[in-house]
């Protein structure tokens, strides 16, 4: 297959050669001596893996649990919190679906209420409104995005995360779109937890994720046990363990996780705030680029100067499948954003849109490459 210009990282970015090599090389080793003794021979490697996430999140390494996909850490995370009828839980308009539904099913469980707190002017979730939400009382988790999925925008994360601690209120980050495209410390942000994926700006293999749960967090037992998050005590009685690691379960990939603690080396090594300084003005310069497109609009909301790197866009008179389809025949990476995996974000917006998401590895020549076969389709 020829070389591609790889826009879509906000789906899957390109993995670096060095976290390839460790999970084609743990694959190897299984196949040569077995899946059991592969991951005995590698076990420093795997404990490696908590002290390497924890320092590329400024947490510790009894804060980190691994997980198969940032979804199942989410959902995990949100099962241990204790809701009750009458319950509130905040979230934001530009949640994603699978949020929205793990929310919604949460409180329909034991009759607690989701609410959804609006959007500022420039359409960040508008913390005036949130403080007044958490200041009416009953609120027991706030659960937010820290960068959607669709639309470029950054929201303050560590206001809201102040606002949480000073009441006492549990705060749970989706950090899937933000976590190895900026610098993410979870003590500046104030979560009590974060889930991450490993397959987008962070480099790492598909199957991977993480959960950072903060310690001395008052929450209840994960919703699933194993022998790896407890220990069988007798008499039908077990005990959970106190760290973030009961939140794991004992079948896992030993290979996806080498690869992930590669990846968050690999991210670290590079300096985190340099990446986002870079990712945040290519996604600014094609943002540009495409906005002077006769017939192109650009859909991304957010704060000038502090979006992501995440870029949508729609072309005048043909849907955004077919200008995806066309620019996969020009050599160019890109998605489809689609109205129903923004949950409460409809009005306004259209059915889909493309979404070209940068990183780092990205050049200006290959937003032109992008920029011009977007042109070459509408006419210009």
């Amino acid at each position: 297959m020829d070389e591609r210009v790889h826009l879509n990282n906000a789906g899957a970015a390109l993995m670096p050669d060095q976290v390839v090599e460790e999970v084609v090389g743990h694959l190897r080793l299984e196949a040569r001596v077995g899946g059991y003794e592969a991951a005995e021979m590698a076990e420093a490697r795997v404990e490696g893996f908590y002290t390497s996430v924890a320092r590329l999140l400024g947490a510790r390494p009894e804060e980190v649990a691994f997980a198969e996909s940032a979804t199942r850490a989410w959902e995990l995370a949100l099962g241990s919190v204790p809701l009750g009828a009458g319950d509130r839980v905040l979230t934001t308009v530009s949640e994603y679906s699978s949020n929205g539904m793990g929310l919604v099913k949460a409180a329909r469980a034991v009759g607690a209420r989701v609410e959804v707190v609006p959007d500022d002017a420039d359409g960040v979730v508008d913390v005036g409104a949130l403080e007044r939400a958490l200041d009416a009382g009953g609120v027991v988790l706030v659960a937010l995005n820290h960068m959607p999925t669709h639309n470029g925008l950054v929201n303050p994360v560590e206001r809201v995360g102040r606002l949480c601690r000073a009441r006492g209120v549990l705060f749970l980050l989706d950090a899937c779109q933000s976590v190895g495209q900026v610098d993410v410390d979870v003590d500046r942000v104030g979560c009590d937890f974060l889930t991450a994926t490993g397959r987008k700006f962070l480099r790492g293999p598909r199957g991977t994720g993480l959960l950072y749960a903060r310690a001395g967090v008052r929450v209840g037992e994960p919703a699933v046990v194993d022998v790896s998050s407890a220990e069988w005590v007798g008499a039908q009685s077990y005990r959970v363990r106190e760290d973030a690691r009961r939140f794991e379960s004992f079948e896992r990939s030993v290979a996806g996780q080498l690869g992930l603690a590669v990846a968050a080396d690999y991210a670290y090594a590079l300096g985190m705030e340099a990446v986002g300084e870079r990712v945040a003005w290519l996604g600014e310069v094609l943002r540009e680029r495409l906005g002077v497109l006769p017939g192109v609009r650009v859909w991304d909301r957010g704060r000038v100067g502090e979006r992501s790197g995440i870029v949508t866009f729609s072309v005048q008179g043909v849907g955004a499948e077919w200008v995806r389809a066309s620019l996969a025949r020009a050599g160019v990476n890109v998605s489809v954003a689609r109205v129903h995996n923004q949950v409460w974000e409809h009005r306004g917006l259209p059915e889909e849109v493309v979404r070209a998401s940068v990183h780092y590895y990205n050049t200006e020549e290959e937003l032109a490459v992008l920029v011009g076969a977007v042109a070459e389709r509408v006419g210009v």
